[in-house]
């Protein structure tokens, strides 16, 4: 086969590998799950509060099995499919992961989260359809020659200097207070991760097809930048997990891991560089979709919203408009907090207003006597403050 054939080839393996990588890594969560909530029912002390019991749950050990061997795919794609593909598609992990905790586990997937979700899976069709089809480099004098370039070289730089000011002077100020601190930490060196893992896939993958790689120096630096950023990588969002609600961090920490990664990947492999112009705008069509579906489902994933309540909501807000402006409660039935029992919305201080609009001082009386007099325009009069006109309450 030539050159294309071979690049084609490699293409769809990693798209299958990618998609498997997701697959993998989204249901690795709901076994985790099951095996914690099952360890939960036998003990008092949760894995939360610092007990380790779960260790002997076989469901919680096959969701660390599940979330290795996502891993290792997910490395191996990396060697056969474009990383501005691979990086964007670990998007899905999180749609599985929801689809299947709405399913399983009986959590709530509310109608934006399954916008969300649609929007994450169109997203990522476009990309596939739209990404670059050929492979960059198939061996690692290939990746050689391109790192020694000047624009690669400057980019590298700068991720660099950016990571160790960002971990000497802003984490210690700032990285209790802002989400940014800790995700940009980790967006500049998974971009590191992820073009260290691409160089080292495809050492391996041309060391499997007769071309040994691992006799050049090369390979074993690349494993190990793999290896010192992942270590790094996991401790900074560990921090911000633990720090900031994951709503907040997740699709953070997406939108500036991968945005690195496609920057990196550009500049060091040119992958847009063979591209038509329709070909880069719906690839990155494809993923502000995808960062829109990721915001979607985790921003609002808290929140009640369905079909069934979207009509009832849509008139309490109209209601609330309407009772702003005129008073009038239906039946004259107020329940507490201000909400009449026909689920119109009232205010207190709406009412005062009524009533101070439509009676004067002179109408409110200390006492009103069954024998008071009235006028001649048959007005009630008492004691205190003559005739006026009194509204029934």
């Amino acid at each position: 086969m030539d050159y294309h054939e071979k690049d084609m080839q490699d293409f769809i393996i990693g798209l299958s590998l990618a998609v498997s990588s997701s697959i993998f890594i989204g249901s690795s969560f709901i076994f985790k799950k099951l095996g914690l909530l099952r360890y939960a029912k036998k003990v008092s002390v949760r894995a939360g509060a610092g007990g380790f019991g779960y260790l002997r749950e076989w469901l919680w050990w096959a969701g660390m099995i599940l979330m290795t061997v996502g891993e290792f795919v997910n490395f191996a794609a990396y060697a056969f499919a474009p990383a501005t593909l691979v990086t964007p598609l670990g998007a899905l992990s999180v749609i599985v992961s929801a689809v299947l905790s709405a399913r399983v586990l009986k959590e709530k997937l509310n109608i934006l989260g399954k916008v969300g979700c649609l929007l994450c899976v169109l997203g990522s069709t476009i990309m596939v359809i739209h990404s670059p089809k050929e492979q960059e480099i198939h061996d690692v004098e290939e990746l050689l020659d391109k790192m020694k370039e000047p624009g690669f070289i400057v980019y590298a730089c700068s991720m660099v200097v950016i990571t160790i000011v960002t971990i000497i002077y802003f984490v210690p100020r700032y990285g209790q207070k802002n989400v940014l601190v800790y995700v940009t930490v980790c967006a500049t060196l998974g971009a590191f991760t992820v073009m260290g893992s691409k160089g080292l896939g495809t050492a391996i993958k041309a060391t499997v097809r007769g071309h040994n790689e691992f006799k050049n120096w090369l390979t074993y630096v690349l494993l190990a930048v793999v290896i010192i950023c992942i270590l790094l990588q996991l401790n900074y969002l560990n921090k911000a997990l633990d720090t900031f609600n994951t709503a907040v961090v997740t699709p953070i920490y997406y939108v500036f891991f991968t945005s690195c990664v496609i920057l990196g990947s550009a500049i060091l492999f040119k992958e847009f560089f063979n591209m038509d112009v329709m070909d880069i705008i719906g690839d990155a069509c494809g993923f502000l979709t995808i960062v829109a579906g990721i915001f979607l489902l985790n921003a609002f994933k808290d929140m009640k919203i369905s079909w069934r309540n979207l009509p009832k909501a849509s008139k309490d807000a109209d209601t609330a408009s309407v009772a702003g402006d005129d008073t009038d409660v239906p039946n004259g039935n107020l329940g507490l907090n201000g909400v009449a029992n026909s689920n119109y919305v009232v205010d207190c201080r709406d009412i005062e207003a009524h009533i101070s609009r439509n009676m004067s001082t002179e109408c409110i009386t200390r006492t009103m006597s069954e024998g008071s007099d009235c006028n001649e325009n048959g007005y009630v009069s008492d004691r205190y403050h003559g005739s006026s006109p009194v509204q029934e309450m």
